[in-house]
């Protein structure tokens, strides 16, 4: 099991902030951003799916700080004001508030990616971004992708017109549907019709009619030609030699489309491949449509089905599944008119030459932006068949990058519905210039993150950073870190959330990358959450129980924000979000900056509220970079599904201390104070604080603090006892203001060892953890002294004269009988040491303070220690002789420490 970091030093307030709520099911919370202006300060909100479910404009609130505890937030109403010139606007799907960045202006920039228009019937998504200044009002709004309607198309239909089409009036009811929806006019849509059977003949000419109305009166009355014969090649060939010319009405430069419907086989399909490539020449552009009601009827054989289809299939431009229809009978006609019109409409706004050629028709730009003084990148995840790509805004102007710059065909093959260029943006400040980074979440399904130069014209790649797990999602989520505050980015850090983990579960990373000399990101270290398995009510009181039942999976890193510095200690920080952890109420982690590097374990985690609150994926969206209570901290807000928390940051204090004794070593020959009615050692012990914290407010700095001594802490009995609670521990609160110091004395117990010093602990830190300041965590909080026992009488040097004297008394038993003596100083811890051979065998000694050991005898001498001016009462040790004479005693006296001082 992992278990969260320990730290007392929290300075993100969880317990009194402020808390922003909305309706979860309109994605209230989805982005934040802090915000100040002369009304006050703000924190902005945005709301992707307001108006749902059936409008889902979006919008983003404005929420004040500061002013009662249940603030109500405000609507701008962005999709109201937010206008493009010269196109026909949808605005009911247009998610505005999906993104929302400050501006370095004092504004803000808002944009909805789904925001579209219409060209003719066909709707196009290009997305839309906002421009409000700091009252709030919409300055101005761009759509750097749309792109003027081609709505200038001349169509040419041709019509089957032989016996075999029945009923006629199906296929006049078809032609009405079909042109009901286009718009005719010399400068829009012209149509002109061309029917057959055994011959050839134009009914409408392509400058005939100039209005919807009179072309759809005239089509209801179109006679059946007629025929035997259904002369296809020769039908579409004179519509390509006549009915395309400019004495008919057709227009030099637009768009050439031709539409034929027929029943069966061409009689003259021997002439159809030429006809056809004449027509790609030309550049018309066919749909073809094969009516099977003939085929039906007769019951005709599958073999004949598929030949009439395969040449009908033929007739049709490339790729086929955009351009052929076949229905079963002339009724059905009318099944495919929605789906043939929509096919024709898409060519209104297509670049390419056909309807599946999307460039930027589809391009979704807005989906992530990002804001500097150079410009805004605009990320459009749509753009060339969802491959994507990013947009740089220059003021009114938009840079548009080609379809090859984010994807060389020649390096890689191109994979439509790939790579997601642009699902964010950021840029890096480097002393050679800007560096502007976009990640690609799907590229090569592992990810990638791109980093380029922009001119004001051309982008040239400098370096890609690739994913390492498919589906990863490597690039979704960048943000660059100036830690150090000198201007220029240090740090590159790219969220991976659905990175899959030991659990098969979208725990999620984070990839850290440090800026180079070389201007080179190289990657530095890698961060993940918490082990879910840590996280219940045991390890952490800011935890859930997570359900066993369910996928633990955190997606750690689905958003990521520099925040300005927390704990004040001149580095920027970073939260990052989790929004699937705890149960799927989500958590975020904030880690502290360290020299243009990052620590890699996280210093607080705040998971999202109680039970009582409705917000869901906190984390999902995180801002902090504005002091919103004016304590000089800057503050941290929060965005999940049906809310957003503002969290104040709380000042970090410094607290230093110091402890000095007096006198600074123990003698115990020289007594200074009396305990019981006995002399003993008294030592004075004074323990000093500095008092400070790091914002810079003018006031005094004051605080009530709680500091403890404990004397011997490692040991099981103490040595020594305070005086005034005649205890090993004590503890105090005070208050201080900027200094304190305070006195305490202990004395000395009787029959002490000398093993080692004499240890004081202090322990300090301020009283209430959950209001005011907090310690910084880089100072310690914690003083570990010694002070040395000595016994050394008057003149402070330990110098011990000990003497020993021996004698054996040699019988059938015979014993050793020993003297020891000290005529100087105290001698701690004096053993004797005696030695004799093999052949002599120990019985005993009269003396408790011995242990035998093979041929060995140890015997300790008045521990601890042996008083000056003592002799110890002789002792013997006995033994008897073995089977040989020769043997051998050998005594030595070991004196412990005799000239420490």
């Amino acid at each position: 099991m992992s278990l969260l970091p320990c730290s007392l030093f929290f300075n993100v307030d969880e317990k009194n902030g402020m808390q922003f709520t909305g309706p979860v099911e309109d994605m209230f919370g989805y982005t934040v951003q802090q915000f100040e202006n002369s009304e006050g300060k703000w924190v902005l909100i945005g709301a992707p799916l307001v108006g749902q479910p059936a409008k889902r404009t979006g919008d983003v609130y404005k929420c004040p700080v500061g002013k009662g505890s249940n603030p109500i937030c405000t609507k701008l109403d962005l999709p109201g004001k937010t206008k493009i010139e010269n196109v026909r606007e949808v605005k009911e799907n247009m998610t505005m508030g999906t993104t929302l960045v400050t501006s370095p202006d004092g504004g803000f920039l808002a944009c909805g990616p789904q925001y579209g228009y219409m060209c003719g019937n066909q709707q196009y998504i290009t997305g839309v971004c906002s421009n409000i200044s700091s009252k709030f009002e919409v300055l101005n709004s761009f759509a750097p992708t749309v792109q003027a309607c081609n709505s200038l198309m001349d169509i040419v239909i041709v019509l089957d017109g032989s016996n075999s089409i029945y009923p006629w009036s199906s296929i006049t009811e078809f032609l009405v549907r079909f042109l009901e929806k286009l718009e005719i006019g010399p400068s829009l849509s012209q149509v002109g019709i061309v029917s057959y059977g055994d011959d050839v003949g134009h009914v409408f000419n392509l400058s005939q009619f100039d209005n919807t109305k009179d072309l759809l009166e005239n089509a209801k009355k179109i006679p059946q030609r007629t025929g035997h014969k259904t002369m296809t090649a020769l039908g579409i060939d004179m519509a390509r030699r006549e009915a395309f010319t400019e004495e008919r009405g057709a227009r030099p430069g637009v768009k050439k489309v031709m539409v034929i419907v027929t029943d069966g086989e061409s009689h003259d399909n021997y002439n159809l491949n030429g006809v056809i490539d004449n027509c790609e020449k030309d550049g018309i552009e066919r749909f073809s449509i094969a009516v099977l009601g003939d085929y039906n009827r007769q019951n005709k054989t599958t073999e004949q089905v598929k030949k009439f289809i395969e040449e009908i299939e033929s007739i049709a431009s490339r790729p086929t599944g955009d351009h052929f229809f076949n229905v079963s009978d002339e009724v059905a006609l009318l099944s495919i008119v929605e789906a043939l019109g929509s096919r024709i409409f898409a060519l209104e706004a297509t670049s390419g030459k056909h309807t599946s050629s999307f460039e930027m028709e589809m391009s979704q730009s807005g989906f992530s932006a990002h804001a500097s003084t150079e410009g805004v990148m605009v990320g459009a995840v749509g753009a060339y068949d969802w491959n994507g790509t990013v947009v740089m805004q220059l003021g009114t102007e938009s840079v548009v990058p080609g379809k090859a710059t984010f994807h060389n065909p020649l390096v890689e093959r191109y994979e439509g519905l790939a790579g997601y260029v642009g699902y964010d943006v950021t840029s890096a400040s480097t002393p050679d210039g800007v560096l502007y980074i976009t990640g690609a979440p799907r590229h090569n399904h592992t990810g990638r993150v791109t980093i380029y130069r922009f001119d004001g014209e051309n982008i040239t790649i400098t370096q890609t950073l690739k994913g390492e797990q498919i589906g990863s999602y490597f690039g979704s989520v960048l943000q660059t870190v100036d830690v150090d505050g000198d201007s220029n980015t240090d740090l590159l850090l790219v969220g991976a959330p659905m990175y899959m983990g030991a659990e098969k579960d979208e725990q999620g990373q984070v990839y850290v990358f440090r800026l180079n000399e070389d201007g080179l990101f190289e990657h530095q270290m890698t961060l993940q959450p918490v082990n879910q398995t840590c996280c219940t009510a045991q390890s952490s009181s800011s935890c859930k129980s997570v359900n066993k039942n369910e996928p633990c999976g955190a997606r750690f890193g689905t958003a990521i924000a520099a925040v300005s510095d927390l704990n004040l200690d001149g580095y920027a920080d970073v939260v990052i979000g989790s929004p699937l952890e705890n149960d799927h109420r989500g958590a975020v982690y904030i880690y502290h900056g360290d020299q243009r590097s990052l620590k890699k374990k996280y210093v607080q985690r705040i998971a999202a509220g109680g039970d009582g609150e409705k917000m869901k994926f906190f984390g999902q969206s995180i801002h902090g970079v504005m002091d919103l209570n004016g304590d000089g901290i800057i503050d941290v807000t929060i965005g999940g599904l049906g809310g957003a928390s503002l969290y104040w940051s709380r000042d970090v204090a410094e607290l230093h201390a110091s402890m000095t004794f007096e006198p600074n070593k123990i003698n115990l020959q020289q007594p200074t104070c009396e305990n019981h009615g006995k002399g003993t050692v008294c030592v004075k012990t004074t323990v000093c604080f500095e008092y400070s914290i790091k914002s810079e407010k003018k006031e005094i700095s004051s605080a009530v603090m709680h500091y403890s001594l404990m004397l011997d802490g490692l040991r099981a009995t103490s040595r020594s006892r305070f005086k005034d609670s005649d205890d090993r521990k004590i503890q105090h609160n005070v208050t201080i203001t900027d200094s304190l110091c305070r006195e305490h004395t202990f004395y000395m117990l009787e029959k002490l060892d000398f093993r080692d010093p004499i240890m004081v602990l202090m322990d300090f830190g301020l009283a209430d953890e959950n209001k005011g300041p907090v310690l910084d965590d880089n100072l310690p909080t914690s003083i570990n002294k010694t002070i040395p026992l000595v016994d050394c009488g008057n003149d402070n040097k330990c110098i011990a004269d000990l003497h020993l004297k021996a004698e054996a008394t040699n019988q059938e038993k015979f014993h050793i009988t020993i003297n020891i003596g000290n005529s100087r100083d105290n001698a701690y811890n004096t053993k004797v040491h005696l030695s004799y051979s093999e052949n002599i065998n120990y019985v005993k000694v009269e003396a408790k303070e011995c242990e035998p050991n093979k041929t060995r005898v140890v015997c300790a001498v008045g521990y601890p220690f042996l008083k000056t001016k003592t002799e110890v009462k002789p002792y013997a040790v006995h033994f008897t002789f073995g089977q040989s004479e020769n043997i051998y005693l050998k005594t030595f006296l070991n004196r412990g420490w005799l000239n420490s001082e």
